[in-house]
């Protein structure tokens, strides 16, 4: 499995409409496509160690069987409307990490 990490600043004022979308568009449509596990979007609540990272209010999680299945679903054109919509609402650029599953 392949697991994908995007750090997002989120300015206050687009908070509930981030996560609105996230619930009722973005997520419903990751669902349909074939080697989806699993998408989370993870505020960050506490740095009980060490120091935040720069830039880093929510983390969105998503993952699938494979980077091939994944890379189809980016190449899609759904991936490209609805996740243009989550850049939008977020306050500046993001960090994307790719992680295998063991």
């Amino acid at each position: 499995m392949i697991q994908v990490h995007v750090d997002l600043e989120v300015a206050a004022a687009n908070e509930q409409e981030i996560i609105r979308y996230f619930q009722t568009v973005f997520r419903p449509a990751a669902q349909k496509f074939r080697g989806y596990v699993d998408v989370r979007m993870l505020k960050l609540a506490a740095v009980p160690v060490g120091k935040k990272p720069a830039g880093l209010d929510y983390r969105f999680v998503i993952t699938y069987e494979s980077e091939e299945l994944r890379q189809k679903w980016v190449a899609s054109e759904i991936h490209q409307e609805v996740w243009g919509a989550m850049e939008r609402l977020a306050a500046s650029g993001y960090t994307v990490l790719q992680f295998e599953v063991i």
